[in-house]
């Protein structure tokens, strides 16, 4: 039997081309916005490249007394939030080498997500699109489609087990506290994602940098976003 691979993470705001080879890797990706939101994190931002650098995207959302929301119930606190940050894109990447092959169809994204109000509907949209760019079929689903648990990897290992997966693949970040023995002894076998090794590309402006939006790799690789992605020679 074929073994099915997992993983979990928080959905993020136009992430970086690391998130996208995990979901590549794996049979089903599980966001999970069911955990806590967190401030000046990468829920709600991420970053471009400009003639000065890097600069933080951020996606304003309601946080003044909800100090315990989860992310799935984290609202968008500027109704104009879609234009004013496809404009920052347009401005950014306008002289980016594919930017004129996928201006008009970055654009119908934010031009549909404008009308969303909570922030993981946003990410999920968005995820969606680019992992349809990137020929990603992975199945996305959402952990509050599952039972949760108390305690860090009894929660994850009871995802995996409901989704019915064998082997769990996590970010090295988690080492500090997911119980490998804990998942070994139901039956799933821990992988840790690598994220050296990506090849680097011509960027617009400056040194290369890898920790930028995959909207950047979209407007500076075009067609070979994928190569510049997906290391499909590396195993996990």
């Amino acid at each position: 039997m074929k073994n099915k691979k997992i993983a979990i993470l928080q959905s993020n705001y136009i992430p970086w081309k690391g998130y996208f080879d995990l979901i590549n890797r794996v049979d089903e990706f599980i966001l999970f916005d069911d955990m806590q939101y967190t401030r000046r994190d990468w829920r709600n931002r991420n970053k471009i490249k400009l003639a000065a650098g890097s600069k933080w995207l951020t996606l304003g959302v309601e946080v003044k007394g909800k100090y315990y929301q989860k992310i799935n119930q984290t609202l968008v606190s500027d109704a104009n939030w879609a234009a004013q940050h496809w404009q920052k894109i347009h401005n950014a990447y306008a002289k980016a080498p594919f930017f004129a092959d996928y201006q008009a169809m970055v654009g119908a994204w934010y031009a549909e997500a404008a009308s969303m109000t909570k922030l993981s509907d946003i990410n999920h949209f968005l995820i969606g699109k680019i992992c349809g760019f990137l020929d990603i079929s992975t199945q996305i689903s959402h952990s509050s489609d599952f039972q949760l648990l108390e305690g860090k990897s009894e929660r994850l290992l009871q995802l995996c087990l409901d989704a019915g997966g064998d082997t769990y693949v996590s970010g090295p970040a988690a080492k500090g506290y997911l119980d490998v023995e804990l998942f070994a002894d139901n039956g799933v076998a821990v992988q840790w994602m690598d994220y050296d090794g990506y090849p680097p590309y011509d960027q617009l402006f400056g040194e290369f940098e890898a920790a930028v939006t995959i909207l950047d790799v979209i407007f500076n690789c075009g067609p070979q976003s994928r190569l510049y992605t997906i290391r499909e020679d590396i195993e996990c």
